[in-house]
């Protein structure tokens, strides 16, 4: 996969509304810039991200692109539900929305924290790849325990994890574990939901649907997917700071992009993207100079100054 691949939550909802012209323009944007990895969901539009990268594969059968895509989160958030039968349906109606015989990659959506210690969850994971429905299983996370929980399983080829500037604490442990066990990293939130972008200010207006608008204290879903968990006026202020890293010919946005793709154990960073201009000015992070001692350095004296004491204990 791509280094720096393309989130489409955006595609799908709860980021205010993208036309399908311009989400299947996006895609794309992304393919001829390089990407070949696409990160969707089956609860995104309820299908409607899935539906959009089949059509576009479809119509593009010459990309060769892998898509990982996720299940649970259609459905009450109760353990009891994440059964094999459950699984088979789920991933069905993925197959279909994209168009495969075979998921390249299935990701338990940020499940209840008990499902990562059942034997059967694994068990019944383990048997979607035997049926020949997915080629692999992972899982995408809230905390680095249910992470750490996660790489310890032997057939985990991927955990999917918040990871930027703003969020530091999987450097710790959960990085090099999954290293050591040879289990795929797929950083998300990379921007911290755009604040890392330094495009927004204390005034910047959301639109009604959008997350970043009614989820800041995680009225829908948990307060760490939008803006990492950091309160909007404390993010704002930090995001002038690093945007003050940013060398010469590099966004603050691709800054940020290229300080993930060196961490180590990092297989990916998926930034989402409204437009086409943003899918290419994300992909081009990749080709940018690794940064120096001395930026890495900043961005840590960063984060222990001033988003440190809100999130590293919660996440």
């Amino acid at each position: 996969m791509s280094v720096v691949g393309l989130g489409t939550w955006q595609l799908g909802a709860d980021w205010g509304e993208v036309k399908e012209e311009d989400a299947l323009a996006v895609l794309d944007a992304a393919v001829e810039a390089g990407v070949t990895f696409f990160d969707t969901a089956d609860v995104y539009g309820d299908g409607r991200s899935e539906r959009l990268i089949g059509r576009f594969l479809k119509e593009r059968p010459d990309a060769q692109v892998m898509v990982a895509t996720k299940m649970g989160r259609r459905v009450e958030l109760d353990p009891a539900l994440y059964t094999l039968d459950n699984f088979r349906a789920w991933t069905d109606r993925s197959r279909v929305n994209l168009g495969v015989e075979r998921l390249d990659l299935v990701q338990l959506h940020c499940p209840p924290t008990p499902v990562y210690a059942s034997d059967a969850v694994f068990e019944a994971l383990d048997t979607l790849v035997e049926e020949d429905r997915i080629a692999a299983y992972g899982v995408s996370v809230e905390t680095c325990d249910e992470a750490l929980t996660a790489i310890a399983r032997p057939g985990t080829a991927s955990v999917q994890i918040i990871l930027n500037p703003f969020r530091l604490k999987p450097l710790e442990a959960v990085l090099p574990a999954a290293e050591a066990a040879g289990v795929g990293i797929i950083a998300r939130v990379p921007l911290a939901s755009g604040l890392l972008s330094g495009k927004y200010t204390a005034d910047t207006v959301f639109a009604a649907n959008d997350h970043r608008n009614y989820n800041r204290h995680g009225e829908a879903f948990d307060q760490g997917e939008t803006f990492s968990g950091v309160d909007y006026a404390t993010g704002v202020e930090a995001a002038v700071e690093f945007a003050s890293l940013a060398p010469e010919g590099a966004t603050p946005a691709q800054t940020a992009l290229r300080w993930l793709i060196q961490q180590p154990g990092v297989s990916t960073v998926i930034p989402g993207a409204r437009n086409p201009e943003q899918a290419r000015a994300n992909a081009a992070a990749a080709d940018l100079a690794p940064l120096p001692e001395s930026t890495l350095a900043s961005v840590r004296d960063l984060y222990e100054a001033k988003i440190r004491a809100q999130i590293h204990h919660r996440w």
